[in-house]
């Protein structure tokens, strides 16, 4: 239901329903029920498997981040990459292949394009967070902060639009029966 207050949210509305024979007899008025036309629903509890893959995830993000400080400390403060070139382009190709798969199944009305957008969004931050922290200062550095002001994070703001839109579009289709 569109246009609800957020005090509505996952309300259900009730129906009295009165049959024609029931007001011939008209006599079971004096012991009229009232039924609310809002009722709360109670969130279904996920599933044990859904819980214990939560907590799974909940534990091995919170065991990373020691390892944030090993990292902080004991990396050196450049390195060589054998495969430099690769892992850029493989990256970029990623979000060319995100960009597109979300155009084409947003312009399509594919609720799916959440998912691709959602990703996307990610492998575009992730790109700028790179790009700018990798580069040489001077020119490199200039065109890094002005590729991810420009395009990278830009077109992820875009992508987190359409991923979060579809998410408010289900909550808002779930509640209306």
């Amino acid at each position: 239901m569109k246009g609800r207050a957020d005090g509505e949210r996952g309300q259900t509305m009730r129906q009295l329903v009165v049959r024609k024979d029931e007001l011939a007899g008209a006599e079971g008025f004096d012991r009229a029920e009232v039924i609310p036309l809002h009722e709360e629903v109670e969130e279904p509890r996920p599933a044990r498997g859904m819980r214990r893959a939560g907590g799974l995830l909940v534990a091995c993000g919170l065991g990373l981040l020691p390892w944030l400080y090993v990292l902080a400390t004991g990396l050196p403060a450049t390195a060589t990459a054998a495969h430099w070139p690769a892992a850029w382009v493989g990256l970029d190709a990623l979000e060319a292949l995100g960009l597109i798969a979300t155009g084409l199944l947003a312009a399509r009305g594919d609720r799916r394009h959440a998912l691709a957008a959602a990703a996307t969004a990610t492998l575009l931050v992730v790109d700028a967070w790179f790009d700018t922290t990798t580069a040489a200062a001077g020119g490199d550095f200039a065109t890094a902060v002005a590729m991810a002001l420009g395009a990278e994070l830009p077109l992820a703001a875009l992508c987190g639009r359409l991923a979060l839109r579809a998410h408010s579009a289900r909550d808002t289709d779930d509640g209306e029966a």
